[in-house]
């Protein structure tokens, strides 16, 4: 008897899993903070979930969404990031998600944007406007030293404003799309986790905030 309600319980965990799932967050319930601040709030006339880090933060810091075990779908939500008031000189309002995250939170795979970038007068600055990186073992300075433009790229963006984010994920391959586009600005061919799964979570590091709404789920 105890066997056969494993297996029920497995089976349940198995398809909640594998259904869409939105999160408006309109509250932080059920978010799992990670060296973070977090906070519910309205944005531009939209109800957010606020994140905040006022140090440097090697691995980032995440905001856990519940119940989602994703391997392969998609992931879009919207978001507005900007340099906390005060951060350092260079800080660029890193935001983005991470996803596959394992359980202990510090092995995951990262797409964000580098949102002060998108409009700079300087054009390296803008050439580096979003970014894929691998933590622990594949941050970005390491893939921009070893292979310098192949996982970061140009798109428009303006600091403060929201915006609409997508990536889609498929074995070892993921696009990253922004604004409504019909073409990604950012295809990474080789993941760095293989073909992994683990849980879904709004990200932000070193110095800077953002306001996250709109979470959709789809897996494939």
């Amino acid at each position: 008897m105890l066997a056969l309600q494993l297996k029920l319980a497995l089976l349940l965990l198995s398809a909640a899993s594998s259904h869409a799932r939105f999160f408006p967050l309109s509250t932080t319930d059920g978010l799992t903070p990670y060296d973070v601040i977090m906070k519910q709030t309205v944005y531009h006339g939209r109800q957010a979930v606020y994140l905040r880090t006022d140090k440097d933060t090697k691995q980032g810091s995440l905001a856990v969404l519940p119940g989602v075990d994703f391997r392969n779908g998609t992931v879009e939500f919207d978001v507005a990031g900007m340099p906390v008031k005060g951060a350092p000189p260079g800080n660029r309002g890193f935001v983005g998600i991470a996803f596959r995250v394992s359980d202990d939170l510090h092995t995951y795979e990262n797409f964000y944007l580098r949102m002060t970038n998108g409009r700079s007068t300087v054009q390296e600055l803008r050439n580096h406007a979003v970014q894929y990186c691998s933590v622990p073992e594949f941050p970005w300075d390491r893939l921009r030293k070893e292979q310098p433009f192949r996982y970061e790229a140009y798109t428009d963006l303006v600091t403060g404003e929201w915006t609409h984010v997508r990536i889609s994920v498929y074995g070892t391959e993921a696009k990253f799309y922004v604004g409504y586009a019909k073409q990604p600005c950012l295809v990474v061919h080789d993941l760095k986790l293989g073909d992994a799964h683990g849980k879904v979570a709004l990200w932000t590091t070193s110095h800077s905030c953002g306001y996250f709404a709109n979470v959709r789920i789809r897996p494939a």
